[in-house]
């Protein structure tokens, strides 16, 4: 070969080979671009009638009379509002560690954020405490899909925090303490947690990488920390004080609805709306209005934050999306760790690296019109409390259809709604349908059994006549252990 014939040769092979480089790199951007972008927000505490946004089409009581959150309506007016969204548990640890692992806290056997509690009628199960370095986090999956990702606020879960569990960037293993060091203007560090979201997705915007911020608020914790300007709004608006705590609650959820609006208008403004998922709840709820048994003039949803009554468990819910439609709605019953699998099918992760043990099924079929099934491994959906923290002692709910069954394991005693009908819990079927009752009690008892639930146990030297005081919060519509005050010098644990 002479050396022109040479040369030519070379050259061509340059060329091949630049335009196989250029090809990938463009395959690369493309599949980057094809993957949407996630970014996931979480509220502490908030109600599922919380925000200034109806949370059912039908249920003028189903939002606020009192808190202003106009971001958060307006992402509902460009979204999906989920009408029957609930957290995976009633307290916040247990739904942090669902949402890492796509399973129930019942299988993850961390059921309470508070320690046990000592001295009542059961034993109630000691929680791990710490999520386990041999569960695949969501964190982990996305990471090894291209995904950068990020963590930012509240982790609560230990284990090395998001930086040991698959998260480029994060807060640290951080808990509630935190939103206690953050006051104006800069209450419960609402407005930090924004700007180092928007760097991050800024940055991963010009380095064309796909991306999933988890932001985990602090607030609704810290509420007398709100913004001086916030709590003179609703102390004029309450008749009240700026010292009491409904109105800092109220104050801090506006400071909030805020910061929501801070991070989408960011990404509005970066280009990254058409292919970014937004997404709003709350770890559990926190009642819902009615109080006792639910009802009350205006409606409400029974029990509140560490029972499985609706108050306890609904969360507001919304998604904004590619291909969501506008100002829409779903009442398919949708939970938590739904959210893993979600993930997934939107990142292009096969269903064979799932591990295979997760609980949720991906709702991304839902967001089309909202309606659908979700398919789970399961088609009961359980929520199990073993412990004490209101007047209901260990009890555990299960969906299934419409019906909801209610058990409550210091006596035994079962209750059974219709939860469409009867959302606010105050009509018991169970002595109209006991067949029904007696087949949702064997399939709870299955489903427990299956995903080896913790049980509280008898206690062999409980003492009766001097029976320890109920821990404040919970309690819904036909309370076991009636008329308890809670202690005013013990101080409540999230």
């Amino acid at each position: 070969m002479t050396s022109i014939k040479k040369l030519c040769v070379l050259a061509s092979l340059r060329e091949t080979f630049f335009l196989l480089c250029i090809t990938l790199l463009l395959s690369a951007a493309s599949r980057a671009a094809d993957r949407p972008n996630i970014v996931f927000m979480m509220s502490d505490d908030q109600a599922w009638n919380g925000l200034s946004v109806p949370m059912h089409p039908d249920l003028d009581w189903s939002k606020s009379s009192i808190v202003d959150t106009p971001n958060l309506e307006k992402l509902a007016a460009q979204g999906m509002r989920f009408s029957a969204a609930y957290a995976p548990a009633s307290v916040c640890s247990p739904t942090r560690i669902s949402l890492q692992t796509g399973k129930s806290p019942a299988a993850m056997h961390w059921t309470k954020a508070a320690p046990a509690e000592e001295g009542h009628k059961m034993v109630e199960p000691r929680n791990i405490r710490s999520i386990p370095a041999s569960e695949i986090t969501i964190g982990e999956l996305l990471q090894s899909a291209g995904y950068a990702t990020a963590h930012y606020g509240k982790w609560h879960i230990n284990g090395g925090g998001p930086a040991a569990n698959g998260y480029d960037e994060g807060d640290g293993d951080i808990g509630n303490e935190y939103a206690h060091d953050y006051g104006d203007p800069n209450p419960a560090d609402i407005f930090g947690m924004a700007d180092r979201a928007v760097a991050f997705m800024r940055k991963n915007k010009e380095a064309g990488k796909p991306f999933f911020v988890q932001m985990s608020w602090h607030a609704l914790h810290a509420p007398q920390n709100a913004m001086k300007t916030t709590l003179a709004k609703y102390a004029q608006k309450m008749g009240s004080s700026v010292d009491d705590k409904r109105v800092g609650s109220a104050a801090i959820a506006e400071n909030l609805d805020t910061g929501v609006g801070i991070v989408v208008d960011a990404i509005d403004l970066l280009g990254l709306a058409d292919n970014t998922f937004v997404i709003y709840m709350s770890d559990n709820g926190s009642g819902g209005g009615g109080g006792g048994k639910g009802g009350g003039k205006r409606g409400g949803l029974a029990g509140g934050k560490g029972g499985v009554w609706e108050g306890g468990i609904r969360s507001p819910m919304i998604v904004r999306g590619p291909g969501v439609p506008a100002d829409s709605w779903c009442h398919e019953r949708v939970v938590g760790y739904d959210f893993f699998p979600t993930y997934c099918e939107w990142a292009g992760i096969p269903s064979s690296k799932l591990p295979r043990d997760i609980e949720g099924g991906s709702l991304a079929n839902l967001l089309d019109d909202g309606k659908g099934n979700v398919k789970r491994p399961r088609e009961e959906m359980v929520f199990h409390f073993p412990h004490y923290q209101g007047g209901d002692g260990p009890h555990s709910a299960l969906f299934l259809g419409n019906r909801k069954l209610m058990k409550f394991y210091e006596d035994g005693r079962l209750a059974l709604f219709d939860i469409a009908a009867d959302i606010s819990e105050q009509n018991d079927l169970s002595k109209q349908l006991p067949q029904m009752v007696k087949e949702l009690d064997s399939l709870l008892v299955r489903h427990l059994d299956d995903i080896d639930a913790q049980m509280a146990t008898q206690n062999p030297q409980y003492d009766p006549v001097n029976p320890p005081v109920a821990r404040k919060g919970g309690g819904g519509g036909n309370k076991t252990e009636k008329n308890k005050k809670p202690n005013p010098n013990r101080r409540e644990k999230r």
